[in-house]
């Protein structure tokens, strides 16, 4: 878990700078523009059906499959469900490509107005759209190291994507005449390397799916039958995030400058311990949760899950808390110089503070939706998660007239209150999930070690309005100290209250297979 959680900071760290690097290089103009269009539309489908749906709905089966039926029936499957993917994603690849005029006037249709920049993005979208094949054989790829438990090659995988387009902007550039290019063909090396990444470790396990040219023969198999059926509702659950986020940016946008950007910045610094804490977890939890199914062992089952949901609250509570009470420092250290100002940096911070109140809700979310992914249940999170959209876009009715962007990020905290309570409330219902012995304790000392980071923090941040007075030095050394205080002072009482280590030992079916 630790060493996941590594890898994901690494990759998000670079991802900073990936994006400090593409500013410097290449601006903010027509053609940075246009290959943010051309990257768009590939990496939306990676998250709707290579990381997403894909990855749900092969994980539990694979995970039967081995538990059930060994080995070697695994590797047939997997030669077979690689052999039916191979093909379709060769003519998604195609297709994307040759109509790539179509996709960009579909994406972008502003650029009509401008030929040279229209024609740009649709030579760079044939450059960037052949990742979506490269992506979607890592996600196999990963499903399968995560099935074995080696956890450790997919978490770093995504660190080559961002390595490939800092390398490129910064030393390949020059190369080209337009050196925009650099960028698109960084993705298509970053692609190639992260595929490049797994095959040693497939091979080690002795899982490297064979691939056959018997088309039919694999689209017959029972597993890849289920797999493709279970992938309609993952998708729909996929998508209907997107068309959340899709639907809060025109509602940004209609409020006028700069409140998209301020949801940006502060959806990014959200994404810090969501991805760490949730993506993490929920990476180590379904390969082991669909196992412990597969073997009808409700106990495992029940104690994996419990393990994962007292981890979460004991992180994300007071991550939560301090994204809450630090929301300005936090923006004005790492945002506040050059063209970003002071207003800026409040607008941001009254965001980063709407979506602190549900940071932990969007953790729990990804811990406990795998619970119902692990049964092969994915019509119950669909059904979940619809009710949530429908929630958001009433909220958003309701906050935008009088909270302004805050109200659109305050609608995505309470709606993920409400995912979370629907699954939770689902896999208790269905059985699946009793809590253990020792909640209350539990909950007892987080409660306490939250009301002394809370002091804590609201003494020495001072007055919040100073910060942006502050040099940036000052800031920073200010920031670091109240962070390091806060987590000492946390766990030093949680300590106190005799939570020990020992107390978050993984489960067993956590540790078998553990790399």
């Amino acid at each position: 878990m630790a060493k996941i959680s590594g890898l994901t900071l690494l990759s998000r760290i670079l991802g900073f700078v990936r994006d400090f690097v593409i500013a410097n290089v290449f601006g903010a103009g027509a053609a940075t523009d246009a290959f943010f269009v051309a990257f768009r539309l590939p990496n939306l489908l990676r998250r709707l059906f290579a990381e997403g749906a894909f990855t749900q709905a092969f994980v539990p089966i694979i995970a039967e499959c081995r538990q059930r039926q060994g080995d070697r029936a695994t590797r047939n499957l997997l030669g077979d469900i690689s052999t039916v993917l191979s093909i379709v994603l060769l003519v998604v690849t195609a297709t994307g490509v040759l109509a790539s005029p179509a996709l960009v006037l579909v994406s972008a249709p502003g650029f009509l107005d401008d030929a040279s920049k229209f024609d740009l993005t649709v030579a760079l979208t044939r450059i960037t759209f052949p990742y979506i094949l490269f992506m979607s054989l890592v996600a196999t790829a990963g499903g399968i190291l995560n099935t074995w438990s080696r956890f450790a090659i997919p978490a770093a995988t995504p660190i080559f994507l961002n390595l490939a387009l800092i390398g490129m902007s910064l030393f390949a550039a020059a190369w080209f005449d337009e050196p925009i290019f650099a960028l698109a063909w960084g993705v298509f090396l970053g692609g190639v390397l992260q595929l490049m990444l797994q095959i040693p470790a497939l091979w080690r396990i002795d899982m490297l799916p064979r691939l056959h040219l018997s088309f039919r023969k694999a689209w017959r198999s029972e597993g890849v039958r289920r797999i493709l059926k279970l992938m309609g509702p993952a998708v729909l659950g996929v998508s209907v995030a997107q068309i959340s986020l899709l639907i809060n940016t025109i509602f940004a946008s209609s409020l006028g400058d700069g409140y998209v950007s301020w949801l940006y910045y502060a959806d990014r610094l959200m994404e810090f311990p969501a991805a760490l804490l949730g993506a993490s977890l929920s990476t180590v939890l379904l390969p082991s949760l669909s196992r412990s199914h597969a073997a009808n062992d409700a106990q495992s089952y029940s104690q994996t899950l419990d393990w994962g949901l007292r981890l979460t609250l004991l992180l994300a509570l007071p991550a939560a808390l301090s994204l809450i009470m630090l929301a300005l420092p936090l923006v004005a250290t790492l945002f506040m110089h050059g063209a970003f100002g002071a207003t800026d940096a409040q607008q941001t911070s009254l965001a980063l503070m709407a979506y602190g109140l549900g940071l932990t809700a969007l953790i729990l979310v990804k811990i406990l939706a795998p619970g119902f992914y692990a049964r092969q249940d994915m019509k119950a999170p669909v059904r979940i998660a619809i009710i949530s959209l429908i929630a958001t876009q009433i909220m958003n009715l309701i906050f935008i007239g009088w909270l302004k962007h805050a109200g659109l990020a305050l609608a995505i905290s309470l709606a993920a209150c409400l995912n979370a309570g629907l699954l939770y409330r689902g896999l208790r219902k269905q059985g699946a999930y009793t809590p253990h012995a020792g909640w209350a304790v539990h909950f007892g000392r987080i409660l306490c070690a939250l009301l002394a980071l809370g002091v804590l923090l609201w003494f020495l941040r001072g007055e919040v309005a100073l910060w942006l007075d502050w040099s940036l030095s000052e800031r920073a050394w200010r920031l670091g100290a109240l962070v390091l205080a806060g987590a000492l002072t946390y766990f030093a009482v949680l300590m106190s209250l005799g939570m020990r280590l020992a107390d978050f030992k993984r489960p067993v079916a956590l540790q078998s297979e553990s790399d």
